[in-house]
């Protein structure tokens, strides 16, 4: 039965994307990471779904008119540049073989952001294509949530079986950096039932993501809290149900959480931690060696032979430092210029929607900043899904402002002549 849903599911998508090839773009967000076809038990599961949808977006793209030429942005230019320096390790790498499998699965992670620069070419559609990533994670996260509140948080909360998010540790900072596109999809929903639902799965989301029992997700949580509440207009309202939600949850934990998370002050004594450590230590000597190529994709299996368990440490290991360099300035930059925008959206009516897209966008960034520096996560497409959106964010709002400032020079002029 499950096959036959997630079939006709595949279909529809399918049809959609023939009509409008930026539904394929919202299809392919939903096959990435609510991953349907994986709760399939049948015939489904093996099915190159993902591909398939590739395909359809593909060729509607290039029949369709409804598009934009490539964002002018440098991020858009930094990441292409990283893409080719990519190739250039692989050809260095220690593992060639290994490496080489790997960058051909980077490239199929990397060609659909294609669609999304030239697809997604109004605020109405980054809305649809926000609210679908953040939907699409958070459909799983609020199951997760409610098995973790039923069951006394007694037990982990995993992702979606076979799928990027299956490790506990994974799925829990993909569910908070979703948080903030959630209240993106909220703050335009015109029905107030749903809006109440969307809102009320917020704490139930917290408590899955507390149930993965990850000591980054728990350092995310509160980088998370305290961004939203500096964020928000209702202070007032905020810190107190915070500090009502923790006191509510803290007896039903687990004693086992607790020695968890009491290892993030001991972490000396925890041999997970210091093997973290001793990658780190081992990546960072490599790069230190081999500064323009590192060690390639993988590159742990030739350095150190553990996980590298940072996304930091993993980029900057396995391509050395120019590729780190191009890397950590899109994400730096792209928190820099979403607070620029916020900043500017503030003196100009009408613009609350810039201040708001940007604002949370940025919080789901920092979020993978701080979550995935225990975890070996540079090539996932999440972040770099924030990346563009932020791209588009920019672009859309600069139109908006470019817009309202020849409004306001007209009517200048206006007055100027009804004055002469």
């Amino acid at each position: 039965m499950r096959d036959i849903v997630v079939f006709i599911f595949l279909l529809a998508c399918i049809v959609a994307a023939i009509k409008k090839p930026w539904w394929g773009v919202l299809s392919l967000a939903v096959f990435s990471y609510l991953n349907p076809h994986a709760y399939a038990w049948g015939f489904v599961r093996s099915l190159p779904v993902y591909y398939v949808l590739f395909l359809v977006v593909a060729f509607g793209t290039m029949w369709t008119k409804d598009k934009q030429p490539i964002p002018k942005d440098w991020r858009i230019t930094t990441f292409i540049m990283l893409w080719f320096y990519f190739a250039f390790t692989t050809t260095q790498a220690p593992l060639f073989d290994i490496s080489l499998s790997k960058f051909w699965l980077i490239c199929k992670i990397f060609l659909p952001f294609y669609f999304t620069w030239v697809l997604i070419n109004t605020r109405e559609k980054l809305y649809y294509l926000i609210s679908t990533i953040g939907a699409s994670i958070g459909v799983v996260a609020v199951k997760g949530g409610i098995f973790a509140i039923l069951t006394g948080f007694s037990h982990r909360v995993y992702g979606p079986p076979n799928t990027q998010f299956e490790d506990n540790n994974l799925f829990a900072v993909a569910m908070l950096i979703a948080i903030p596109l959630i209240l993106i999809w909220e703050k335009e929903v015109q029905k107030n039932w749903l809006r109440k639902g969307i809102l009320l799965s917020i704490p139930v989301i917290y408590a899955a993501s507390l149930s993965s029992w990850s000591r980054g997700a728990l350092l995310t949580m509160i980088a998370l809290t305290f961004t939203l509440i500096s964020n928000s207009k209702r202070k007032y309202m905020m810190i107190p149900l915070v500090i009502i939600g923790t006191f509510f949850v803290i007896p039903y934990l687990p004693d086992e959480w607790f020695g968890r998370m009491h290892t993030l002050e001991t972490y000396e004594e925890d041999l997970s931690a210091m093997s973290r450590i001793e990658a780190w230590t081992d990546g960072w000597n490599y790069a230190l060696s081999h500064p323009f190529t590192g060690a390639g994709f993988d590159g742990w299996i030739h350095v150190t032979m553990r996980d590298w368990h940072s996304s930091y440490v993993e980029m900057l290991a396995e391509h050395g430092f120019i590729a780190f360099g191009l890397w950590i300035s899109m994400i730096l930059g792209s928190v820099f210029n979403l607070t620029i925008l916020s900043r500017q959206a503030k003196r100009i009516e009408g613009m609350e929607w810039v201040n708001h897209y940007s604002l949370m966008v940025r919080t789901s960034i920092v979020c993978y900043m701080v979550g995935t520096a225990f975890l070996g996560l540079s090539y996932w497409d999440l972040l770099y899904h924030l990346i563009f959106i932020s791209v588009l964010i920019k672009k859309f709002a600069l139109e908006e402002f470019s817009e309202k400032a020849k409004i306001a020079d007209q009517k200048t002029q206006k007055n100027r002549k009804l004055a002469i």
